[in-house]
């Protein structure tokens, strides 16, 4: 049976709980924070409005994606689901420092003898950041209007699929009644959103949540959002575990990821993540700088069309017919060197991949054994598509047996210096087993459209893996596929029935851990064999920070964890500042984040979640 966290059990943050960091690490006095604000466009500050920011409590984050929503029910991008977890607290987390189930809005839970009903009692006199009450009600209604309004369970729709109902019993204490047992009541990413709000916002699907401030139950409240430039968020008072340190984080947008390191390196920013490993070499040992170094939590990836269909099997789309065809899709698989990768895109800062869950996550983590295993093979790829009809012509490009030339698009997100890296080396392996591959190196957006609209051959893809792995494998089953052309849930067109019965399996065993890690074992070798996804690598997250700006965060999980892309809003709800702290005010001293997934998204270039036009994870997300 799972942990129930008695209700005397201590806050998050409190001394002597699981959280304790943020509340240990804080000091007595608090720097004032200045009312102007950073200066928010593309352009690096000048020196003098650098200087102007400097007695603000203002943390300064590189971003190089731009939000996709502000809205919870909607957003998949890294950079707004991290904001997300600063302003809107789901009923339990994942403790900073353990990855373990924490309390979060709620303080405590325990699950009926059959698994079915799971009753949570909140924190007693929490508050919106406006002041009204934060009561039962609120979880209650976020639930059940995910439950009956698509829209509203783009993000995290796979969450309630299960749910019978969600029902407020009194303020403090929400009913949720399962129709099968469910293995993630204790991870659930979602956020609560307050009903005296959002209940008024009308089209889901077309509210974006950008009346500022916006009403929040975390840390921080979103206070400003200028598209494609910078989104503001600052304290909240009425936080119930106290407002963070920081009085204001900025994130600012940057095209160029050079120009983030060299906003860092003068102070005008406090902290950039998704570094290259040439950057985060030239940042070790200058002054005022740390470098971070995490294991990563990341999948990098290509996914292959095998045709593009919705739930009811409506055909879209223009990838290549030959796609279809598992042998051609194994022996992509095959042609690719995942070491070739390693050494060349990170400079030996990742780990070759196969399965969906990083070496991060060693309950979960899956390597194919024996027969089972597409090794690196270019000599077996091609005897696999001679003997299966593949004939090459004169200038060494295959045609199907169908007659269809092998020539094949890749789309590359443009913002990822890691993606642009690895896809050239991807375009001259497929060469060598008669493949034609165009490399279309692309912005996010173009990007999206092509995957949603299913006119493409390979694209690039990336999800951050939450401790509990269930979202990232659930955008996997024929339910994730779309209603219709242009919207979807995950980043391929898979649907296959064992890997669905195994789904649902491994989300039933809510009282066997061991037997659920075998099943997402089994999962993953499912999606290994069918080679839809080709995963490439876990890339160590690369961070640098200001430590003459931030004297403290807290890294999840620690020691060896990040600070950027956390399953949580601890590294800047514990940031402390530093002492005289100048430039752009940031984060100091402790560890750096890495990043979520997964979409692509990115922060100072972190791996970017795919970009999703009407959905939200990953862990993203990416």
């Amino acid at each position: 049976m799972s942990t129930v966290i008695p209700p005397t059990a201590p806050a998050p943050g409190a001394d002597g709980a699981p959280g304790a960091p943020r509340a240990r690490r804080r000091t007595a006095t608090r720097l004032l924070a200045g009312a102007a604000s950073l200066g928010l466009a593309g352009a690096l500050l000048p020196a003098g409005a650098a200087a102007a920011e400097a007695e603000q409590d203002t943390m300064t984050v590189a971003i190089s994606q731009p939000v996709d929503s502000l809205s919870p029910f909607l957003a998949q991008r890294l950079i707004s689901t991290s904001i997300h977890k600063m302003v809107y607290e789901g009923l339990v987390g994942y403790d900073p420092e353990t990855n373990e189930p924490h309390p979060m809005l709620a303080e405590s839970w325990e699950p009926s003898e059959d698994g079915l009903t799971w009753t949570y009692t909140l924190r007693e006199g929490m508050k919106w950041s406006d002041g009204e009450p934060i009561t039962a009600d609120d979880a209650a209604w976020t639930f059940t209007t995910m439950m009956e309004d698509s829209d509203a369970a783009t993000a995290n729709g796979n969450y309630v699929e299960n749910f019978e109902k969600a029902e407020a019993v009194d303020e403090r204490t929400l009913e949720v009644t399962l129709k099968e047992p469910q293995a993630t009541m204790l991870s659930m990413d979602v956020p609560i959103l307050p009903e005296h709000v959002w209940a008024e916002a009308g089209d889901y699907g077309d509210f974006h949540n950008e009346e500022f401030p916006v009403v929040g139950s975390g840390p921080f409240t979103i206070t400003g959002h200028e598209p494609n430039q910078s989104v503001t968020i600052e304290a909240n008072p009425e936080y119930y575990d106290g407002a963070p340190e920081f009085e204001k984080v900025v994130f600012r947008y940057f095209s160029d990821q050079d120009a983030q390191v060299e906003a860092l390196r003068k102070g005008e920013v406090s902290l950039v993540s998704g570094l290259t490993p040439a950057q985060a070499d030239s940042l070790e040992g200058q002054e005022g700088i740390t470098v971070n170094k995490a294991s990563g939590k990341r999948f990098q990836a290509f996914t292959v069309n095998p045709g593009a269909e919705t739930q009811d099997g409506e055909e879209f789309g223009d990838g290549h017919p030959a796609l279809e065809d598992k042998t051609l899709r194994q022996a992509i698989m095959m042609a690719i060197d995942k070491q070739e990768l390693v050494d060349t895109a990170y400079g030996g800062y990742a780990e070759p991949a196969e399965g969906y869950i990083p070496s991060r996550y060693p309950d979960y983590y899956w390597e194919p054994e024996g027969d089972d295993r597409l090794p690196f093979d270019p000599d077996a790829a091609n005897a696999m598509l001679d003997e299966a009809g593949y004939e090459e012509g004169e200038d060494g490009v295959r045609e199907s047996p169908d007659g269809d030339r092998l020539e094949l698009r890749m789309h590359t997100h443009n913002d990822r210096p890691d993606y642009v890296a690895m896809a050239p080396i991807i375009v001259e392996r497929l060469a060598d087993i008669g493949i034609e591959v165009e490399n279309k190196e692309v912005d996010p957006g173009v990007l999206s459209d092509a995957l949603h609209s299913g006119e493409y051959d390979l694209i690039w893809t990336g999800w951050s893996v939450n401790p509990d792995p269930d979202y990232v494998l659930g955008i996997h089953t024929c339910d994730a596929l779309p209603e219709e052309p242009g919207t979807m849930r995950g980043d391929a067109y898979f649907c296959n029935e064992e890997y669905d019965e195994l789904y649902a399996e491994q989300l039933a065993a809510y009282d066997d851990p061991e037997g659920r890690a075998e099943i997402i074992k089994r999962m993953q070798a499912v999606l290994y064999d069918e080679a839809v996804v080709d995963v490439l690598t876990y890339a160590d997250t690369l961070e640098a920070y200001r430590s003459d700006q931030i004297a403290s965060m807290q890294p999840q999980p620690d020691p060896g964890g990040n600070l950027w892309g956390q399953d949580g809003h601890w590294s800047f709800s514990s940031a402390v500042p530093a002492e005289g702290g100048s430039g752009g005010t940031g984060p100091s001293g402790g560890v750096i984040a890495g990043i979520a997934a997964a979409v692509v998204l990115v922060v100072g270039g972190a791996v970017f979640l795919l970009v999703r036009r009407r959905s939200a994870t990953a862990d993203d997300r990416e």
